[in-house]
């Protein structure tokens, strides 16, 4: 009898698993815009980073915010923090009204598919946008950490890099190369 309760048990799980497995968007139609989560319009409108400059941030480029953050750490004088606010100012402007362009663009795509009036063309025009203002912000996010290094000194570079857990301290490269 035992025998029947663990194999009975056993199709149960084996059976939700399958099911999951088969269904894993469940959930997501109810979504206002079915291609973002409500986190990722969160962070778009945040102009959070999104993980989008890592290229930048994993080889030795340190972003503004994360170098404030550290500023005693990294010895930061008072012009450097008050450059690195300017630059991390502009950088929120800019992501800030990239992030709603993109918002409307995804909304735009969504609202055709749900109307069920798109079209090739119009999809590929709406996706084409899309991918422009998706690379404007990746871009946007990355020349921010580009511009960071040329505040700070190789040895800051290389205690941020320490600090954050990246490197044993070596900048990638001799400071003036990064700016060429």
């Amino acid at each position: 009898m035992k025998f029947w309760i663990w194999a009975l048990l056993v199709a149960a799980l084996a059976c939700g698993t399958a099911l999951a497995e088969q269904q894993p968007y469940a959930g997501m139609q109810n979504r206002a815009i079915k291609s973002l989560s409500d986190q990722q319009i969160a962070n778009l409108i945040a102009g959070a980073g999104m993980e989008l400059a890592l290229a930048a941030e994993l080889n030795g480029y340190p972003g503004p915010i994360h170098a404030i953050e550290l500023a005693d750490q990294l010895g930061l004088t008072s012009e450097q923090v008050a450059k690195l606010t300017t630059l991390f100012k502009s950088m929120k402007a800019e992501t800030v009204e990239l992030g709603a362009t993109l918002i409307e663009q995804e909304r735009r795509l969504n609202e055709d598919f749900a109307s069920h009036t798109v079209t090739l063309a119009s999809m590929e025009t709406a996706t084409a946008k899309i991918g422009a203002i998706q690379a404007a912000l990746r871009a946007a996010h990355l020349k921010y950490h580009i511009a960071t290094v040329a505040i700070l000194t190789p040895e800051q570079v290389a205690r941020y890099n320490e600090l954050r857990g990246y490197k044993n301290g070596e900048t990638p490269m001799h400071h003036h190369q990064m700016h060429q």
